[in-house]
């Protein structure tokens, strides 16, 4: 007896709901490639633009500086959160309650306009201006920087907490200190917990800068909007600066699975070592 061809039925609900989104996105698109209130061609020409790469540049260098200054304060905020002394895990938890529970863009216009209740910054004999020193730039990024390491360090506190209780074990047994165990056993297993959402909170960033628009830190968002209010291509500049984001947020992605892939190697290679050698001291204990 030939063996019967099982054949999966039909559904044809996802059928005529995958036709529908084609018909829609194709008519989405039809009306936007022959609509006659777009200069196609100034697209390209404003690609490459001086003015947009050097926003480009401001974009980037934002999310970086911003980002790594938020990871190094997340981490203290994280460690500070589940410190059993109770005014460090006050403080932790008071800091990212108010920067999770208020508006990023409040906090930008807040940092930028600092100076209308502290004019001048005295350091003793010394006397400085507050906005010669809370520029545009610097307003931007504490805002940016401060709102994210509230994100952060409920990431790494999660990733922490992730780690099996028996690595701290052995980092004890080994005679390891607190801060010795969590720096080169704890935090480096905890990365593979906390690699993938700090990639994330990255791309988001890239696109999160555009904010800073609204005290013209010259981003890439304010370059664009500094070239359509003189020639008034609203749309086509938009364009532009929407296909230089999807562009940075693509490579981004790209590195962000990269590091993935080897962290993921690596920790498991060093969770190894230290679930071997936790069960070599616990026999050694119990053979005592």
């Amino acid at each position: 007896m030939s063996p019967q061809r099982i054949v999966p039925a039909r559904n044809w609900g996802q059928s005529i709901l995958a036709a529908m989104l084609l018909v829609v996105v194709g008519l989405l698109v039809y009306m936007v490639g022959s609509s006659r209130h777009i200069n196609w061609g100034a697209i390209p020409h404003y690609i490459l633009d001086e003015t947009i790469l050097d926003g480009i540049k401001l974009t980037i260098l934002f999310t970086v500086l911003s980002m790594v200054i938020a990871i190094v304060a997340g981490a203290v905020l994280a460690v500070m959160r589940l410190s059993p002394n109770f005014i460090l895990s006050g403080f932790s938890s008071l800091y990212i309650w108010f920067f999770r529970g208020t508006p990023l863009l409040v906090q930008i216009i807040f940092w930028f306009n600092i100076q209308l209740f502290i004019p001048s910054i005295d350091i003793g004999p010394l006397h400085y201006e507050t906005n010669a020193i809370v520029t545009a730039f610097v307003a931007a990024l504490l805002a940016l920087s401060l709102n994210e390491a509230a994100y952060m360090a409920e990431i790494m506190r999660g990733g922490l907490l992730a780690v099996d209780i028996g690595q701290h074990e052995a980092a004890k047994a080994l005679g390891y200190t607190p801060a010795q165990a969590m720096l080169r056993i704890v935090f480096p297993q905890a990365l593979r917990v906390i690699i993938p959402p700090i990639g994330n909170q990255t791309i988001s960033m890239l696109k999160t800068t555009s904010l800073v628009s609204v005290v013209a830190a010259q981003d890439l968002l304010t370059r664009t909007q500094n070239i359509y209010a003189k020639n008034f291509l609203i749309i086509e500049l938009l364009i532009v600066a929407s296909i230089w984001y999807l562009v940075m947020t693509t490579v981004a992605s790209g590195i962000q699975y990269i590091i993935e892939q080897h962290m993921a190697k690596s920790t498991h290679e060093k969770s190894t070592v230290w679930r071997a050698a936790l069960r070599i001291m616990r026999a050694e204990g119990s053979g005592r």
